[in-house]
Parts: C-alpha cells; sequence; structure tokens
C-alpha cells in the first residue's frame, strides 16, 4: 500500500470526539490559580481544575471564587475541563 491508501484507512478509523459528547456540569469556583486556572467544585462534591474557553478570554469576562460557573469536560478526562458559562 502506498502511504497515502494508509493514511486514509487510519483517518476513516479515528473517530473524534463529536460537540454533543461533551459533558456539563456546574460547579463553584473555590481558588483562582495562576495562567486562567481554577480549582472548581462541583456540585456532586468532586473537585476538578478548569481553564477558560477562548470567547471568555475574548471578551475578558471576569471569573472570581464564588461564582457558579459551568464546566464542560470530555468523556475521557472528569477531573479537567473548561470553563463555558458564569452564571449571574
Amino acid at each position: 500500500m502506498t502511504k497515502i491508501k494508509t493514511f486514509a484507512i487510519v483517518l476513516i478509523s479515528f473517530e473524534m470526539v463529536k460537540q454533543n459528547d461533551k459533558i456539563l456540569r456546574e460547579g463553584v469556583v473555590e481558588e483562582s490559580l495562576p495562567n486562567g486556572f481554577f480549582r472548581v467544585a462541583m456540585d456532586d462534591g468532586s473537585e476538578a481544575l478548569a481553564h477558560l474557553a477562548g470567547k471568555l478570554r475574548i471578551f475578558k469576562i471576569k471569573i472570581l471564587p464564588g461564582d457558579r460557573i459551568t464546566v464542560e469536560f470530555t468523556p475521557y478526562d472528569n477531573r479537567r475541563g473548561r470553563i463555558i458559562f458564569r452564571k449571574k
């Protein structure tokens, strides 16, 4: 087989996580860490490390300890996530 055919076979067999496969959970920011990371206490009692999503960075949405937020996780790792919404 040529390299192009092999690459096409590998590409077809590899499935990426779809947008609807993301897990959304709510929590409260416990601590602000360097480089835009936050320690978040989730509603189910677990703890996670989360960073700001790109839109929150672009529009300079400020996140402070005590804020209620929505965090998006992949199915692969539920200890690290992305903050996608800050509740008022």
